[in-house]
C-alpha cells in the first residue's frame, strides 16, 4: 500500500446545514498533513447547505453536488462516483471528527490494510443532555450497543456508515449501498465479506455522533433498526444471532415482572422486578460515571427503555410478518426502501 493515501470524505446531507457546518469545522481542524477532499451530496433538501459549503471553500478541497432525494445510501454511492480518492471515508452530517481522526485511520491502514473498516462513536461535551443519554445507551456494554465492535468480536464487525471507510476497489466490486434504509451499511458489509474482502475495526477512530435530538425521533429510528435486521438475516443466511432477540426478550421479561405480583401473591413474585430494578440502577451508575452528571444518568434510563422497546417491537413485527405473510420485504415495508 502506498504511503500517500488519497482520502475522499463523502457526506450526504438532508436539511442539516447547521450540523454540516460543525462537521466541516472539525475537518478544517484536522492535524493530518496530507491532502484530502470532501464531497458533500445534498439529498433533495428543502434547506440546502450551499452557503455553508461556500464558507469553507478556501479552507478545504470541497465539492458540492445536489440531487433529488433518494436516501443516504444512494447519495453516498453518488458521492463516491464523483470522488477522486482511493479510499472513501463515510461520515454523517451530524458528526464531529476529533483533530487526529484522519491520521489515526491512515496509520491503521498502513499497519494493517483493509478494504472496509470503521470505528465507534461517542458523545461530545457540546451535545445536549438527551443526545448524551442516547449516545450512552447506543454505545454502552450494558445495552445492545456493547455487542457491536467488541475487540473479541472484530471478525464479525459490521461498520456503520456514520464512521465507515471503503476502498475504491471494494466499492466498484460491490456496487456500493443498496436501497434499504436503515440497514444499508450492514448489508454492504456482509456482501463484502461474502466476496472475500477484509473488514477491519479501528477502535481508536472515534467520531462524535449527535444522533436524534428527542426521544420520539429516537424511538422511530431504533424501531426501524429492529425491522431491518430480520430482512438482513433473510438476505444473508447464517448471519442471524441470538443477541438480536435480546431487546424483545427484555421487554417481554419486564412486562412479566410488572404483572407477576398482580397474579401471584408471594414474596418471590417481586424477584423479577427487583432484578430489572438492579439492572436499571447499574445503567444509572454507569452513565453517571461516564458523564459525571446525575441528570444525564437519569435520562439514560428512559433512553435505554426506548431503545429496547423500539428495537424489540420492530424486530418481532418484522420477523413475524416475514415468516408468515409470504410477501417480500419491499411489499411489507415500503417505507424502508428508497427508489433511486
Amino acid at each position: 500500500m502506498p504511503e500517500a493515501l488519497k482520502f475522499s470524505l463523502v457526506v450526504p446531507v438532508y436539511n442539516r446545514p447547521e450540523e454540516l457546518d460543525e462537521l466541516l469545522e472539525s475537518l478544517k481542524g484536522q492535524v493530518y498533513n496530507a491532502p484530502f477532499e470532501v464531497v458533500v451530496v445534498e439529498d433533495g433538501s428543502q434547506r440546502d447547505s450551499a452557503s455553508v459549503v461556500q464558507a469553507y471553500a478556501s479552507h478545504l478541497d470541497i465539492q458540492y453536488f445536489t440531487k433529488p432525494n433518494t436516501g443516504p445510501g444512494d447519495s453516498r454511492n453518488y458521492g463516491m462516483r464523483k470522488a477522486s480518492g482511493d479510499y472513501f471515508l463515510l461520515v454523517d452530517s451530524d458528526c464531529i471528527l476529533p483533530p487526529d481522526y484522519l491520521q489515526i485511520v491512515r496509520d491503521a491502514l498502513l499497519a494493517d490494510p483493509a478494504d472496509c473498516f470503521g470505528g465507534r462513536d461517542a458523545g461530545h461535551p457540546s451535545f445536549s443532555p438527551i443526545q448524551q443519554a442516547i449516545s450512552f445507551t447506543m454505545t454502552s456494554p450494558l445495552t445492545t450497543g456493547g455487542i457491536r465492535g467488541r475487540k473479541k468480536a472484530q471478525r464479525n464487525f459490521q461498520p456503520r456508515s456514520f464512521n465507515m471507510g471503503l476502498s475504491r476497489r471494494a466499492f466498484e466490486a460491490s456496487g456500493g449501498f443498496g436501497s434499504i434504509h436503515p440497514g444499508e451499511d450492514p448489508d454492504l458489509s456482509l456482501r463484502l465479506l461474502q466476496a472475500g474482502f477484509q473488514l477491519k475495526y479501528i477502535p481508536e477512530a472515534v467520531v462524535f455522533h449527535k444522533r436524534r435530538i428527542d426521544f420520539k425521533s429516537f424511538y422511530r429510528q431504533v424501531k426501524k433498526f429492529g425491522m431491518t435486521r430480520p430482512i438482513l438475516n433473510r438476505w444473508h443466511p447464517g448471519t442471524a444471532r441470538i443477541t438480536y432477540w435480546f431487546p424483545t426478550l427484555f421487554c417481554a421479561g419486564l412486562l412479566f415482572a410488572l404483572l407477576l405480583p398482580l397474579f401471584w401473591q408471594h414474596p418471590l413474585s417481586w424477584a423479577p422486578l427487583a432484578f430489572a430494578g438492579a439492572y436499571l440502577l447499574a445503567l444509572f451508575f454507569a452513565a453517571w460515571a461516564t458523564y459525571g452528571s446525575v441528570y444525564i444518568a437519569l435520562l439514560s434510563l428512559p433512553a435505554a427503555l426506548i431503545q429496547f422497546a423500539g428495537y424489540g417491537w420492530g424486530f418481532l413485527k418484522s420477523t413475524s410478518l416475514l415468516t408468515f405473510s409470504g410477501k417480500k420485504p419491499q411489499e411489507l415495508f415500503p417505507g424502508l426502501f428508497f427508489k433511486a
